[in-house]
């Protein structure tokens, strides 16, 4: 039987309406989102079910959401399909960590409250944003971001898929990026500034970076149970130790998709990739990574009925 592996989606991946179905149907689902609403202090549900789009794409409600949906979907498909092998992007990391054992539910969730909040405050101390960038290599990618810097800070904060790569940083240096990649010699095929509340994955959280290490070094974790594939190193770890290092470099570092799925395919033999949560995103990359995988999405009542584990 071939190697599966469960990836859950990040920031970016939330809709309005996500999780409705659900509670809707399974009594578990009502019972994680009371649980939730409570560690939370606010109606992240009704949130999820019903909006506004404004409050749901803040980043201090967009994580927990996001978390608890994930959550809540292994908990529906747990007795029809396991993992060998978990990662998740930048907070998917997080959900991955859930899935893996290596932590429990509320404890994950207080610590994606704390992540969230964290972020949302780095970018009102000091301002940053992230674009993509379509079209370029790594190398490239670097030249660009090293003529940008000017002493300020403008850095590549995600590897997403061959030729798509976001950078992070201070707001001029990040637009200075932008215009240079999408001039001669480069050519970039598209660049688009992203509509985030700061430059997460940058050297420009630093502060939160410490302070959330502070709220991780807190949390009692324990070794996983199966590898969970990190963020930062593109590695798989199970030595409680090693993940909570991983979560806490995270924040400043590069996330290194590409390579972590490729690493995936190449060390387990994985062949199979299911995406558990709100949305395609993940699903998109890995297809561009390597078409010749099964992808699979996991976010609806629906989905978890037409559930085939052959």
């Amino acid at each position: 039987m071939s190697k599966i592996a469960f990836v859950f989606p990040g920031q970016g991946s939330q809709t309005v309406g996500m999780g409705k179905d659900l509670y809707d149907n399974y009594e578990i689902a009502k019972k994680i989102y009371a649980q939730a609403d409570e560690i939370m202090g606010l109606p992240l549900s009704t949130i999820s079910f019903e909006g506004p789009v404004e409050l749901l794409t803040q980043t201090h409600i967009t994580q927990p959401a996001l978390f608890v949906h994930s959550y809540i979907l292994t908990q529906l498909i747990g007795d029809k399909l396991t993992a060998n092998s978990t990662a998740g992007h930048s907070l998917g990391e997080y959900s991955a960590n859930v899935y893996a054992q290596s932590i429990n539910f509320e404890e994950g969730l207080r610590l994606v409250k704390r992540r969230g909040e964290l972020m949302k405050e780095s970018g009102v101390i000091r301002p940053g944003t992230m674009a993509a960038v379509i079209g370029l290599n790594e190398e490239q990618i670097d030249l660009v971001c090293k003529e940008a810097r000017e002493h300020q800070i403008v850095q590549p904060a995600n590897y997403n898929a061959p030729g798509q790569v976001v950078i992070s940083g201070d707001v001029e240096a990040v637009r200075r990026a932008m215009a240079i990649a999408k001039a001669e010699p480069y050519n970039s095929k598209m660049v688009k500034e992203l509509q985030v509340s700061g430059a997460f994955h940058s050297e420009l959280m630093v502060t939160s970076s410490e302070e959330l290490r502070v709220a991780i070094f807190e949390t009692p974790f324990k070794d996983a149970l199966i590898p969970v594939y990190s963020n930062a190193e593109a590695e798989p770890f199970q030595m409680k130790s090693a993940i909570m290092n991983s979560l806490f470099r995270q924040l400043m570092s590069s996330v290194k998709w590409m390579q972590l799925i490729t690493n995936m395919i190449n060390d387990l033999n994985v062949k199979r990739f299911y995406e558990i949560g709100s949305g395609k995103v993940l699903t998109g990359l890995i297809k561009r990574i390597n078409p010749e995988v099964e992808l699979y999405n996991i976010g609806t009542i629906d989905d978890i009925k037409n559930l085939s584990v052959e």
